[in-house]
C-alpha cells in the first residue's frame, strides 16, 4: 500500500474513496430502508443527459449531472405522488429520457466524440482536485441534512404512516430524501461508474445491516466497510491492472457473499 501512495492520482483516488465511503455508510442503508435501489439506477442513468450536456457546451459534466439528477428525483417523485402512474414506470421513463438526451448531447458535441466509458464504469484514478472539492461538499452537506433531520427520516423509513399521525410532511421528506440520493449517485458516478453506482451505494448498507444492532451502528460500520473495499480494489486493481471501478466493486461484492453466509 505504501509503494503506491508516492503517486498524486493514487492519493487523490484514495481520498475520493474514502469521502465517498462516508456518504455510501450514511445514506446506503436509507436507501436499503426505503427500496430506493431502482431508484438510484434510474437516477444514475438519468444523470447520463446532464454529462452529455456537459461535453456539449464544454462545461464541467459533474456540474450538469447533479442538476439531472436532482430534477429526476425530484420528478419522479411528483410523477409518482400526484398521478396514477406507478413508481417504477416513472422511474423508466426517466431513466429512458436521461439516457437518450445523454445520446444525443454527445452526438452533438462538437469536434471528436467525447469517451464516455470513464463515466459509464467509473474511474476513480482520473479524480481530479476539482472533483474532490465537489464530492466534500455534497458530501458535508448529506452528512447535515442527515442530522438536522435524523428522527423525522428515521420514521420515514420505518413507518411513514405514523409519520402522517404525527402531522409530519412525509411527502416532502419522501422528496428530500430522494434528492439526498439523487446528489449521493452523482459523487458515485465518478468513481464506479454509473452502471456500478448502485453496488457501493447498498453492498456496506446491506452488510451492516447483518451485524449491527441498531441505525447509528449500521453507518459507522458502512463508512468502514467501504473505506476497505476502495482500499482493497485499488491495490488489488494496481497489481493486477484491472479497471478500478470494477474491482472495488468485486471485493464488496465478495465481502457480501461471505457476511450472508456467516450471518446466517
Amino acid at each position: 500500500m505504501i509503494e503506491i501512495l508516492q503517486y498524486g492520482f493514487m492519493q487523490n483516488a484514495l481520498l475520493a474513496g474514502g469521502i465517498a465511503s462516508v456518504l455510501c455508510g450514511v445514506m446506503g442503508i436509507y436507501v436499503i430502508l426505503n427500496r430506493l435501489v431502482f431508484i438510484g439506477g434510474g437516477i444514475a442513468h438519468s444523470a447520463f443527459g446532464g454529462i452529455g450536456l456537459g461535453y456539449l457546451l464544454g462545461a464541467n459534466p459533474l456540474i450538469f449531472a447533479i442538476i439531472f439528477s436532482l430534477a429526476t428525483a425530484l420528478g419522479i417523485g411528483a410523477v409518482s405522488e400526484r398521478s396514477k402512474v406507478s413508481f417504477d414506470t416513472a422511474i423508466g421513463v426517466f431513466w429512458a429520457v436521461g439516457m437518450s438526451l445523454g445520446i444525443v448531447f454527445v452526438s452533438k458535441s462538437p469536434g471528436r466524440a467525447p469517451d464516455l466509458f470513464d463515466y459509464l464504469f467509473g474511474n476513480i484514478l482520473a479524480v481530479s482536485y476539482f472533483d474532490i472539492k465537489i464530492i466534500s461538499a455534497l458530501t458535508l452537506g448529506m452528512i447535515v441534512l442527515v442530522a438536522l433531520f435524523y428522527k423525522e427520516l428515521l420514521i420515514l423509513s420505518f413507518d411513514p404512516l405514523y409519520g402522517e399521525a404525527l402531522g409530519l410532511p412525509v411527502f416532502r421528506l419522501r422528496l428530500l430524501l430522494l434528492s439526498m440520493v439523487a446528489l449521493s449517485v452523482v459523487v458515485l458516478i465518478k468513481i464506479v461508474g454509473i452502471i456500478l453506482v448502485i453496488a457501493l451505494l447498498t453492498i456496506p448498507g446491506a452488510i451492516g445491516r447483518q451485524h449491527a444492532k441498531n441505525l447509528k451502528g449500521i453507518m459507522i460500520l458502512s463508512i468502514l466497510l467501504g473505506i476497505s473495499f476502495v482500499s482493497a480494489g485499488l491495490l488489488a486493481s494496481y497489481h493486477l491492472n484491472t479497471p478500478s471501478g470494477a474491482t472495488i466493486i468485486l471485493a464488496a461484492s465478495g465481502a457480501f457473499f461471505v457476511s450472508t453466509i456467516i450471518a446466517r
